[in-house]
């Protein structure tokens, strides 16, 4: 039987329909939900090392949302599944009262990024930044790997290209690699005047907004300070 949960009001259902479409345009694969005590973790792989020797940092965003108290469960479905069953919702919330219930797609078993799970607590906050050094960084990132990787140039160049630049430390922010600015500026969790705030546990990094989260798993030789 295929597992269900709700989301509390339509705009909650286009919250998620939003942000699970923003997390697509990037990675365009799987997505993991977690459910339990009455809360519902949306993890999206924005970045990820895709073997051995890929030094591209571990980049995941993180939305969460409000679900009924008895779901529970740790399921990675394909992102289009997901997308096209809250796109048939959209035409029955007009009138909705009340939670609305989601049955999720049939699970996928074999994404790599869903075996890393970032810590739930033991947060301590380090710093902040702002939308401006963020938006800044994910902008030129973006620019320059549009600069150096030409129409048909081979996958694994791309891969190299797009490691290099989102592996880079931001200016004055140490251990954050430009990947966590493309993470946080490609799913809209950036918005102007607002600061993010840094956390640190362990080798992960954490960058929250009003948006969201975006989650850093850091290289080991990061770690010593």
């Amino acid at each position: 039987m295929s597992q269900t949960f709700s989301l509390v009001d339509p705009l909650a259902v286009a919250d998620l329909q939003a942000y699970v479409s923003r997390a697509g345009r990037v990675e365009d694969g799987s997505v993991r939900l977690i459910a339990g005590s009455g809360v519902l973790a949306v993890y999206s792989a924005i970045l990820y090392p895709r073997g051995l020797l890929d030094q591209t940092p571990t980049v995941l965003g993180l939305r969460t949302f409000a679900t009924d108290k008895d779901a529970v469960f740790d399921a990675v479905v394909p992102t289009r599944s997901l997308l096209d069953r809250l796109a048939r919702l959209e035409g029955t919330l007009g009138d909705a009262d009340g939670p609305i219930g989601i049955r999720m797609p049939l699970e996928v078993s074999t994404v790599t990024w869903a075996g890393i799970s970032p810590p739930r607590g033991g947060w301590r906050h380090v710093g902040d930044t702002s939308f401006e050094t963020l938006d800044a960084a994910a902008r030129d990132g973006i620019e320059t790997i549009a600069t150096e990787i030409p129409t048909g140039t081979g996958e694994q160049l791309v891969q190299r290209v797009r490691s290099e630049v989102w592996g880079r430390p931001l200016d004055d922010l140490e251990y954050v690699p430009a990947g966590a600015a493309f993470a946080a500026f490609s799913l809209g969790f950036l918005h102007p005047d607002e600061a993010v705030t840094i956390y640190e546990t362990g080798p992960w990094t954490r960058l929250t907004s009003r948006g969201g989260h975006v989650l850093v798993r850091r290289q080991s030789w990061t770690l010593k300070r």
